[in-house]
């Protein structure tokens, strides 16, 4: 089974920074593609960044420019730096780890619980 736990929320003044951190464990043969999503009050769930193994990455247009994401793989860790921070930032950031837990297992999404950013104006 693998766990994903979220870490480096709070409370920020836009304008400021903040950078969450993602680690995976637990029994994990293989990870993939790793990633940031937010889901905003009374909105739905969207991606703000990826990361493939290679290093490979994705952002939203909303966030191009103000985040960067980054994984160690030998630590099974992505984070996210979130720069110049805007009110429209707020909300509980997930973290993706699409993972294998043993050799013979496909690769699925595993989703922590999530970390919740607020960004005052």
């Amino acid at each position: 089974q693998v766990q994903v736990v979220e870490s480096g929320g709070g409370l920020v003044q836009a304008g400021g920074s903040l950078r969450l951190s993602c680690t995976a464990s637990g029994s994990i043969f293989s990870i993939n593609d790793m990633g940031w999503y937010r889901q905003a009050p009374g909105k739905q769930r969207e991606l703000v960044a990826s990361i493939s193994k290679g290093g490979t990455t994705n952002y939203a247009d909303s966030v191009k420019g103000r985040f960067a994401i980054s994984r160690d793989n030998a630590k099974n860790t992505v984070y996210l730096q979130m720069n110049s921070l805007k009110p429209e930032d707020t909300g509980v950031y997930y973290c993706n780890v699409n993972a294998a837990p043993r050799a013979w297992d496909s690769h699925y999404a595993h989703w922590g619980q999530g970390t919740r950013v607020t960004v005052s104006s």
